[in-house]
């Protein structure tokens, strides 16, 4: 977790417009793009996007993609978080039969041999289930932000996603990481363990790993791969416009 001054003015301040900002699009979507769903991969990013629909109460849906390889601390968040909000996630698995094709051919860890078997075991565990958590959505919601990553620069509030057809929204693009633990601390919201460990993004158990001071915050997902393939299949082009 970042360190800063809760007290400062100038931070308070950008947060609260910020906020109300995400606030009042969260309503629209509720009420415009009906039935809507949040994404919810656990991050701080996504536990602030649902500690707003819950303080508005929005008729906003809620689901995680149980990938089977998730780290102990993830599961214990989803724990602490329906404590917090009630039984609130929708959770989706992988396939199976996807997920024994993929072993018996390529092997369990595969996914450190090459870019193209890393992007076919996300595709199983994440972007299948993915399709049929948002069948029948009008729009979807991320917590993706621009300063996440290079593949993410330029991200927009809000884009149609032709390959789901639907709109997809990301309210806090504009966020910066002060600004999302500012907002944890402010309203005590439940996060992952492992952020306090060096951990800023974390996906898979095997596919994450702590970072260095200085090293870009997204450094420890694939930290085998190069930083502009960094991406797992759920947002294709997250940076157009």
């Amino acid at each position: 977790m970042l360190s800063f001054d809760l007290d400062d003015a100038a931070l308070r301040e950008t947060l609260a417009r910020k906020t109300a900002e995400a606030a009042e699009l969260l309503r629209r979507i509720a009420a415009e793009h009906r039935p809507a769903t949040l994404a919810n991969s656990l991050s701080a990013e996504d536990m602030v996007l649902t500690d707003l629909i819950h303080r508005e109460k929005l008729d906003i849906g809620n689901f995680s993609l149980d990938t089977g390889r998730l780290p102990a601390e993830t599961y214990e968040l989803i724990a602490a978080a329906e404590k917090r909000y009630g039984r609130i996630l929708s959770v989706y698995y992988p396939r199976h039969d996807l997920l024994e094709s993929y072993v018996r051919a390529h092997g369990i860890n595969a996914f450190y041999e090459s870019p193209e078997l890393r992007r076919a075991c996300c595709h199983a565990r994440k972007v299948e289930p993915l399709q049929r958590a948002l069948a029948g959505k009008k729009a979807w919601i991320t917590g993706l932000r621009a300063q996440q990553s290079a593949t993410r620069a330029g991200l927009p509030v809000r884009v149609f996603d032709e390959a789901h057809g639907l709109e997809k929204f990301n309210p806090l693009a504009s966020w910066t990481e002060k600004e999302i633990w500012a907002y944890i601390r402010l309203n005590d919201v439940p996060y992952n363990a492992l952020h306090d460990r060096f951990y800023p993004s974390i996906g898979c158990a095997p596919c994450t790993r702590a970072i260095t001071v200085g090293e870009d915050i997204r450094a420890g997902r694939w930290w085998w791969e190069l930083p502009e393939a960094k991406e797992c299949g759920l947002h294709p082009g997250s940076g157009q416009k």
